[in-house]
C-alpha cells in the first residue's frame, strides 16, 4: 500500500476495501476493531492467545479470520499475512516482541482509538459534522469522571455517550446508528501510548481534555515513570477549546503548559480551594465556576453545594475534585449550572468506589476495591482517617513506602493481604512502626476476606471504620477488583449474620 492511500483513510467513506489489517488480541476491544474493519471491507486477520467462545464463533460470520496460538514471538501466520496496518489491543506493551517487530518492519501501528477517530463520521449530527470528543485520563478517578461528564451533558440536553476504557469500545459508540453530539472517551495510559504513534492524519482533535492527576502506576507496562507520564500528557494534544487540569497536582499543570494545542484553547484549573479567574473550586461550601462566564474576574456561578453532595454520598474530597473536573468539561460545551445541580442530586457512584457496604455493631465497612494503586488508596484514607486499613495485592512494581509513611501512618491498624505482603509489611515496619499490622496468609481465595473481616472486627471491637483500599491490583488472588470487593461485602454480611463481633474468635495477633 502506498503511504498516500494510508494517509487518506480518514473517513468511514474512504476506500478501505482489501486493506490487510492484523488485529492483536480478541477481547471486547479487539472484536470491535475486527467487526468495524470487516464492515469496511478490509481483509482482517485476528491473532490472539485465547478467545471467548462467542467471539471465536462470530469472527468467521463477519468475514474475519482467527489465528489462535502463542504470541511470545512473532507468529508465522502474521509474517505470511503481510499486514499493511496492525491494530493492537491496549494490553500489548511497547516492549512486546510482536509490537517491536511491527515497528522494526515499518508497518503502521494503530490502537482502536485512532481507528475510531478516522471513521468517526459514520454517523453525523444534524449539522453534518461528527460528534465532538471529550477526553479523560488520570491515574485515578477516570471512570467516575467519565460517567459524571456524560450525565451532566445529557442533563444539559446533549446526546452524550461514555465510552473507551470505561467498558464500551469507542468504535461501538462511533457506529451506533442513534448518533451522539458528544463522545466522552475515557483513555488509559496504554491507549494514549498508541495515540502517541499517530501520524498527522490519525491525530485526535478533541473539544476538551483532562488529566485528573498523576501518580506512579503501570510502570512495568511503560518501562518507567517518565514514559507513563509522557503517555498521560498526550491527552491534551490538539485540544481545541478547554484543557482542564488539577491545580493541586503540579504535573497536570505542566502537561498543559507543554501541550501543543489549537490556538485559542484555554487552560481551566480546578481544586478544592477558592478559584481564580478561569478556574472551578469551592467557596464557603459552594462549588463554583469562575471560568465559563463573562465577568469571571469579579463573579462566579454556583454549581452545587457540599451539603447537597454529602446527602448524595458524593462529598469525599477526591469525588468533589472529579465533580469539578466533569463540570468544567460540561461547561465547556455550554451546559448550564442549573442542569449540573439537578444532575448531581441523582448521580450515584458505581459499586466498589468508597461504597459503604454495611453499618453494624458500631462498625462501618467501606469497599473501595477500585483503589488499585497508592494514589487512589491515599484519597480513601483521607476520606476515612483512623480506619482499619485492608491493604495489599499485586503492587505492579510500584513502591508503597511513601503511601504508608504518609496516609498509612494515620490508620488505626493495617490488615495485609495479597502476593506482595512482604513488601507491605516491611513498609509499615520502616515508615509507620506504631501502626499495628496483621497479616492474612490464607491461600484460598474463598477464605481471604472471611479472615480479613474476622481480624478487622476484632481490632475495632466497638466503634470505627474498616476500609478496603488495597493500593494494589487484584489478579494475584481475585478475578478482578469487583470480585475482590464483592467477596469483602459477602464476608461482612456473613459476619453480621453470625450475630456480633464476639464471634470473631478473640483479638487477632499482630505480625
Amino acid at each position: 500500500m502506498s503511504a498516500e492511500r494510508l494517509a487518506g483513510l480518514t473517513s468511514w467513506h474512504a476506500d478501505w476495501s482489501g486493506l490487510r489489517v492484523a488485529v492483536l488480541g480478541l477481547s471486547m476491544t479487539g472484536f470491535s476493531v475486527a467487526d468495524t474493519l470487516a464492515e469496511l471491507g478490509a481483509d482482517v486477520l485476528v491473532l490472539s492467545e485465547s478467545a471467548e467462545e462467542e467471539y471465536a464463533r462470530l469472527l468467521p460470520v463477519i468475514g474475519a479470520r482467527l489465528e489462535l496460538g502463542p504470541l511470545d514471538a512473532v507468529p508465522e501466520a502474521l509474517m505470511a499475512f503481510g499486514p499493511e496496518v496492525v491494530i493492537a489491543s491496549p494490553g500489548f506493551a511497547p516492549a512486546h516482541p510482536v509490537i517491536r517487530w511491527v515497528q522494526d518492519e515499518g508497518i503502521a501501528l494503530w490502537g482502536d482509538v485512532e481507528l475510531a477517530w478516522r471513521v468517526r463520521d459514520k454517523v453525523r449530527r444534524a449539522d453534518g459534522t461528527p460528534a465532538d470528543w471529550v477526553l479523560i485520563t488520570g491515574t485515578n478517578g477516570k471512570t467516575t469522571t467519565t460517567q459524571l461528564t456524560a450525565t451532566l451533558l445529557v442533563a444539559g440536553g446533549l446526546r452524550a455517550a461514555p465510552c473507551g476504557n470505561i467498558g464500551v469500545p469507542v468504535l461501538d459508540a462511533v457506529r451506533d446508528p442513534a448518533g451522539f453530539d458528544v463522545l466522552v472517551v475515557e483513555l488509559s495510559s496504554h491507549q494514549l501510548w498508541y495515540l502517541g504513534l499517530s501520524r498527522s492524519e490519525g491525530e485526535l482533535f478533541p473539544h476538551a481534555a483532562v488529566c485528573l492527576n498523576l501518580a506512579d502506576d503501570h510502570l512495568v507496562w511503560h518501562g518507567s515513570a517518565q514514559a507513563y507520564r509522557d503517555a498521560k500528557a498526550l491527552v491534551y494534544r490538539n485540544t481545541r477549546v478547554a484543557c482542564v487540569y488539577n491545580k493541586a497536582d503540579e504535573a497536570t499543570r505542566r502537561m498543559v503548559e507543554e501541550a501543543d494545542v489549537v490556538e485559542g484553547a484555554r487552560a481551566i484549573g480546578f481544586d478544592l480551594g477558592i478559584p481564580g479567574p478561569s478556574d472551578l473550586g469551592v467557596v464557603e461550601g459552594l462549588l463554583v465556576d469562575r471560568a465559563f462566564l463573562d465577568d469571571r474576574a469579579r463573579s462566579a456561578l454556583e454549581l452545587t453545594t457540599v451539603a447537597d453532595l454529602e446527602a448524595a454520598g458524593l462529598s469525599a474530597p477526591h469525588i468533589v475534585q472529579n465533580i469539578l473536573a466533569a463540570s468544567a468539561l460540561a461547561r465547556s460545551l455550554g451546559v448550564e449550572p442549573e442542569a449540573i445541580h439537578g444532575a448531581l442530586q441523582t448521580f450515584r457512584l458505581d459499586a466498589h468506589r468508597i461504597e459503604v457496604v454495611a453499618r453494624h455493631a458500631g462498625i462501618t465497612w467501606v469497599d473501595d476495591s477500585k483503589a488499585t494503586n497508592p494514589h487512589a488508596a491515599a484519597s480513601s484514607l483521607r476520606a476515612y482517617p483512623g480506619a482499619v486499613w485492608v491493604v495489599g495485592g499485586d503492587l505492579k512494581g510500584v513502591d508503597i513506602a511513601d503511601l504508608v509513611a504518609d496516609a498509612g501512618s494515620t490508620a488505626r491498624a493495617a490488615v495485609v493481604i495479597g502476593a506482595d505482603r512482604t513488601a507491605v509489611v516491611a513498609a509499615f515496619e520502616r515508615h509507620a512502626p506504631t501502626v499495628p499490622v496483621f497479616e492474612v496468609e490464607a491461600g484460598d481465595t474463598g477464605q481471604v476476606m472471611n479472615r480479613v473481616v474476622e481480624i478487622a472486627a476484632g481490632i475495632v471491637d466497638g466503634e470505627g471504620t474498616v476500609l478496603l483500599a488495597p493500593a494494589a491490583a487484584s489478579f494475584d488472588q481475585f478475578s478482578s477488583y469487583a470480585d475482590r470487593g464483592h467477596r469483602f461485602a459477602e464476608a461482612v454480611r456473613e459476619w453480621i449474620d453470625r450475630g456480633s463481633a464476639d464471634d470473631a474468635g478473640g483479638s487477632p495477633s499482630a505480625v
